[in-house]
């Protein structure tokens, strides 16, 4: 591979990381909103709060971390063409915290996410983005559950059982 050929390589496998990124640590990033209010279970999941509320009742572990804004989106997908239409971050309490030091807030490791979509179509291209960009690279792994328009994304330091938890949960979203 010539140099040209290895520096592209570079550039594109940086970018592919950086669109599966929950956060970023550039000091120009505003904070994500840790004050928003969910609804209260049995509301329709219309976006990522309404699911969160949905899941939250059934994985009294997971709390909200975030909402994430056209603002502060470190993907810079928020409301982009084909991209998601709303996402929260959450934590979950089984994580340990000594296993999650140097996180940021928001990263999926905490906990994880819940990204909504226009149509089940573009969420599921996100997920099949997802998968094949943290295929084969350990410290990436995540679960993913797709759910119609709604790709739950949850940390890999959940056992097999208790990330199962969150995929029970979004057999109850709308």
């Amino acid at each position: 591979m010539n140099r040209a050929t290895r520096a592209a390589a570079a550039v594109i496998t940086a970018a592919l990381l950086a669109g599966c990124s929950s956060v970023t640590s550039t000091p120009e990033t505003t904070p994500i909103d840790h004050t928003a209010s969910s609804p209260g279970p049995g509301k329709a999941a219309a976006d990522a709060t309404g699911a969160f509320a949905v899941i939250s009742a059934a994985v009294p572990s997971a709390k909200l971390g975030g909402t994430v804004t056209a603002e502060n989106d470190p993907n810079h997908f928020l409301g982009r063409p084909h991209q998601y239409t709303s996402k929260i971050t959450f934590t979950d309490g089984r994580i340990p915290a000594d296993q999650t030091e140097g996180n940021e807030p928001g990263d999926v490791e905490l906990g994880g996410s819940i990204e909504m979509f226009a149509n089940a179509a573009d969420a599921k291209a996100r997920h099949d983005y997802v998968q094949a960009v943290t295929k084969g690279i350990p410290s990436l792994t995540e679960y993913d559950y797709l759910h119609g328009a709604t790709l739950i994304r949850v940390s890999r330091l959940l056992t097999p059982a208790q990330a199962a938890d969150y995929e029970k949960a979004a057999a109850e979203l709308p």
